[in-house]
């Protein structure tokens, strides 16, 4: 019984506003919206903190993190750090990076961490002739200086449990395992009625400072 390849879903913007829809996964997900100057400024007004990041992409490529703080702003760029002065400029220095492709902008999350590092999980569920099963269920924990959590960009990868434990509790392993368990089946019954024919999805889990759990994207093709 080989693993379905399946259907390729390219758009995060489009897998985001499916799960949106859906009343019991939206409080999972990050408020997101398509990258303007206008929604950039609202997102930073209201949350201080974001991620834009490329609609279509992977391995972190293009993930910036963007700060307001006090009259300026800051963004983060695997290890670089610049500083701004004004949201003009800010926003020409974003451009310039996008190169006129299409982001998103999500509010940011302050992950849990491991020795002072992000760390976030990743959910491989395939679709096999029997069905759906999990085949992996993992930690990632971002290499030192650096918020992205991408195995290609130096991150560490853990169990779940043990990156649970040490994040937070090792009380909380097996509450936090089964909600993104039923995150995963419930997202991919969503994902499915809308594109039939995927085979493999790649969930992308966060859990913030508070214990919630954060959706962050699902990817088609997941490495």
């Amino acid at each position: 019984m080989g693993d379905n390849q399946g259907r390729q879903l390219a758009s995060k913007w489009a897998k985001t506003a499916i799960l949106l829809s859906h009343s019991s996964i939206a409080p999972h997900i990050p408020p997101t919206r398509r990258f303007t100057a206008n929604n950039l400024r609202s997102m930073l007004d209201t949350h201080q903190m974001v991620v834009v990041k490329p609609v279509v992409g992977a391995g972190g490529h293009g993930v910036i993190k963007v700060t307001r703080d006090g009259d300026g702003y800051t963004y983060t760029y695997y290890s670089q750090t610049k500083r701004f002065a004004s949201f003009a400029a800010l926003v020409g220095s974003l451009n310039n990076q996008r190169k006129g492709r299409a982001y998103i902008i999500q509010k940011g999350i302050y992950l849990a961490t491991v020795d002072g590092r992000p760390i976030d999980y990743r959910v491989k569920y395939v679709k096999t002739d029997s069905g759906w099963v999990y085949r992996a269920i993992v930690g990632r924990i971002a290499r030192k200086g650096l918020f992205v959590t991408n195995l290609c960009r130096g991150g560490t990868l853990v169990s779940a449990a043990d990156g649970i434990s040490r994040s937070l509790s090792s009380a909380q392993v097996g509450e936090k395992k089964r909600k993104m368990r039923e995150l995963t089946v419930l997202s991919t019954n969503v994902l499915e009625a809308k594109y039939p024919g995927i085979g493999q999805l790649g969930f992308d889990y966060g859990i913030d400072k508070q214990g919630k759990i954060w959706i962050f994207e699902v990817n088609t093709r997941p490495q």
